[in-house]
């Protein structure tokens, strides 16, 4: 009899803990789920002379969104070089609703930028009814399972996917600040500053920053001509501790609050141009 209440028991310790796992992974979220709340997060941004000729085209990521005066005030980060000459000299634009349409093109401002040898950030502001912010992922794990979100060459938007490859954890830092971050999806030209995200929840863990290249010439001893190609797999990230640091040095910091579910102060100060 006593054995008979102990299996009963067990049995009852036992599905009680599988029923948790089935709960588990049912509030997982799906991938379609996953992507749904990625892409609209995902802007083109567009470089333009004075007369509208395009002279550059990269990607952004929506980081944090805030309404005033009726009206949406949106903030894209995006990678420094991107903006880097063009204040003053030429117009930049984002893309909105690329992923499912319909697009709108809307005048933007360059709030602020870093182009540094460690530091490689931009942070625009525009007007849009179509300003999805992303939410910030916790710091990533190598091997973890990323989407890479750009517009490679100023065209469509591609979807990569890939795992982290490397953590570069220089000085005996942590996870928490570790200063660069390499994944293995391939992009090319037009993809810096897209947003990275984890696959498992899309949270982002940082943006594009750039991918080594490798030299593709001619043959002979003096070829005529070469081209640099990117290295499949060695895609380098800035991640959501470069975007702080940039964030803080600029008086935007407030920022990531959006990125996490809250809308930033209706009185936010003036970045540097």
């Amino acid at each position: 009899m006593f054995d008979m209440v102990r299996a009963a028991l067990l049995g009852v310790i036992i599905g009680t803990l599988l029923g948790g796992c089935g709960l588990a992974r049912v509030q997982q979220p799906s991938r379609e789920e996953v992507l749904d709340r990625i892409l609209p997060s995902a802007v083109q941004v567009v470089v333009e002379q004075q007369e509208g000729r395009r002279t550059r085209a990269g990607s952004g990521v929506v980081l944090a969104s805030r309404r005033t005066d009726g009206q949406t005030d949106c903030f894209i980060l995006t990678s420094g070089h991107t903006v880097s000459d063009i204040v003053g000299r030429k117009g930049v634009f984002v893309v909105f609703g690329r992923d499912r349409g319909p697009v709108k093109k809307v005048a933007a401002t360059v709030t602020a930028f870093r182009e540094t040898a460690d530091l490689d950030l931009a942070l625009l502001q525009s007007k849009g009814s179509q300003c999805l912010p992303v939410r910030a992922g916790r710091p990533p794990l190598l091997g973890e399972a990323v989407w890479v979100v750009g517009f490679p060459w100023g065209r469509h938007m591609t979807l990569a996917s890939g795992i982290v490859s490397q953590i570069n954890l220089e000085d005996g830092a942590d996870r928490e600040t570790a200063s660069r971050l390499m994944v293995d999806a391939s992009v090319s030209y037009g993809s810096s500053g897209g947003g990275v995200y984890t696959a498992r929840d899309g949270g982002l863990i940082g943006i594009v920053e750039g991918y080594s290249t490798a030299r593709v010439s001619a043959q002979g001893a003096n070829p005529p001509w070469y081209i640099e190609v990117p290295v499949p797999g060695q895609t380098y990230v800035t991640p959501l501790s470069d975007v702080r640091r940039f964030l803080t040095e600029i008086g935007y910091v407030h920022l990531l609050d959006g990125a996490t579910g809250r809308m930033p102060p209706a009185s936010a100060s003036v970045g540097e141009r």
